[in-house]
């Protein structure tokens, strides 16, 4: 009961962003490239007013290119910083989280810098909580060290789900999700299936979480192969 309680749990904080404190939080792409990361953070902002800040290094930019952001809306302008040097995508993301009037500010950052350490991590967590705006770091081509971060995911991109009226057409985005570490709820691993219509992440736990209905089960297990 103890695992489907927390899937229950996380289910609710998925679908009910603008209830829960907002904080640092981090992803990282299974392959560098692989623009699960964008959808899965764009998925998880606060549906509220305010321009988004997103700050991207040299080298995110230079090899998984600028963010696709067709379907934001105008009601959510992107503001786009373009960076050389991780130092300074970290100096940026602080300094924007001093504007509440900001719906979220997201970075990008290649690699594992001497400048992205446990102090600067800690920093970007204090600012986002102080002032109550998301803060999501990307990190591309970087490895899980110590960090000060809320909840830290590991991502991929999975075929989409099948659509209803036309088999040959794509349906609802889908990634492999994995929570490695929260400080809010029991780390695991999902299916994750963006429900567009609802605006909310369907998830389904993964094959070796036996608490869930056989149905469920079975769909995770096609989805992770």
């Amino acid at each position: 009961m103890g695992v489907l309680q927390g899937h229950k749990r996380l289910l609710r904080q998925m679908h009910q962003p603008a209830q829960r404190k907002h904080t640092l939080s981090e992803v990282f792409p299974a392959t560098a490239c692989d623009a699960a990361a964008v959808g899965f953070v764009l998925s998880r902002l606060p549906r509220r007013a305010g321009p988004i800040l997103w700050v991207q290094d040299r080298l995110s930019r230079k090899e998984a290119g600028r963010p696709c952001l067709a379907g934001i809306g105008t009601a959510r302008p992107v503001i786009m910083v373009d960076l050389s040097r991780a130092v300074d995508v970290l100096w940026a993301m602080e300094d924007g989280l001093r504007c509440k009037a900001l719906a979220a500010v997201i970075g990008e950052v290649w690699g594992d810098p001497p400048a992205l350490d446990f102090t600067a991590t800690k920093r970007l967590a204090l600012r986002s909580e102080a002032a109550e705006v998301p803060c999501w770091l990307i990190r591309r081509a970087a490895s899980a060290d110590l960090s000060a971060a809320r909840e830290r995911f590991r991502i991929a991109s999975l075929p989409s789900a099948p659509h209803p009226d036309d088999a040959q057409a794509p349906g609802l985005p889908r990634w492999s999700l994995d929570l490695f570490r929260s400080r809010r709820t029991k780390p695991g691993q999902w299916v994750a299936t963006y429900d567009r219509a609802a605006d909310r992440l369907d998830l389904v736990a993964a094959v070796r979480d036996g608490t869930l209905a056989a149905g469920d089960g079975t769909a995770g297990r096609r989805a992770v192969g």
